[in-house]
């Protein structure tokens, strides 16, 4: 995590702990970006412009553009910023140690951490543009899919049904954590809106994906519009759920 901060007054003239003139210098990514987290967090997405963030850091907002080339790629960063505390989290493994499902249940319990910590925040990871237009929040950057896939087929998966659990499991966190962060004060409507109104659509190279090889091999089957069949399965998977609830309160 960056360095902590704390908003004193309100969103419209917010200060985050006074700094003296001196400390401008301090200036740096890393303390706009954990500044823009506390300021989310206190008062939520649509009022952070990056005058206010200048404000709270106590400089004027063009100081800011030295580093952060404007809001979008200040939200990006933010989105990157929470998402990293998962590689600080040491229940969280890289590869699987005593099983798939102790792995997932790790990896689905860091997530629920990373999102219960910035729950203000954590829309963002869902309705940022991640790295590839197939990437699959709240697991998308190419880095943790790479990890969960080569996990999974570490454990006896094949191509096919790494994705199909790779698919299942980013549905499933997204719903219920959205729903979760949605009970303690997050909104999440569509608050991302920028700048601009737009977003560039993702583009990855070949070249970017070099380092990911498992992710390189199954792009096409991870890019497969397959929402109608999984919108089935999962309502299948639900009716057999409440079927078993039923007999279990029958009882």
């Amino acid at each position: 995590m960056g360095p902590r901060t704390s908003i004193e007054v309100g969103p419209d003239a917010a200060s985050v702990g006074r700094r003296k003139p001196a400390a401008r210098a301090s200036l740096s990514q890393e303390l706009i970006v954990s500044t823009a987290v506390a300021y989310i967090e206190e008062f939520g997405l649509p009022g952070l412009t990056m005058r206010r963030l200048g404000k709270a850091l106590g400089v004027e907002a063009m100081s800011l553009y030295r580093y952060v080339p404007g809001r979008e790629e200040l939200l990006d960063a933010v989105v990157d910023h929470i998402v990293s505390d998962m590689r600080r989290d040491r229940e969280v493994l890289d590869t699987p140690r005593d099983g798939w499902q102790d792995f997932l249940q790790r990896l689905a319990h860091g997530i629920r951490r990373m999102a219960l910590a910035h729950p203000r925040a954590f829309p963002l990871v869902a309705s940022r543009p991640p790295a590839a237009p197939w990437l699959r929040p709240p697991l998308r950057s190419l880095d943790w899919v790479e990890m969960f896939l080569q996990g999974l087929e570490a454990e006896g998966f094949n191509d096919e049904g790494a994705v199909a659990a790779y698919r299942a499991f980013t549905s499933f966190l997204l719903g219920h954590l959205l729903l979760e962060v949605s009970a303690l004060g997050a909104d999440v409507g569509p608050l991302d809106v920028s700048e601009t109104a737009t977003h560039p659509e993702p583009d990855v190279q070949a070249s970017e994906l070099a380092e990911f090889p498992t992710v390189a091999r199954l792009a096409d089957q991870l890019a497969e519009d397959r929402a109608v069949v999984e919108f089935e399965e999962s309502l299948e998977n639900l009716l057999d759920r409440i079927a078993r609830l039923r007999v279990e309160h029958l009882d």
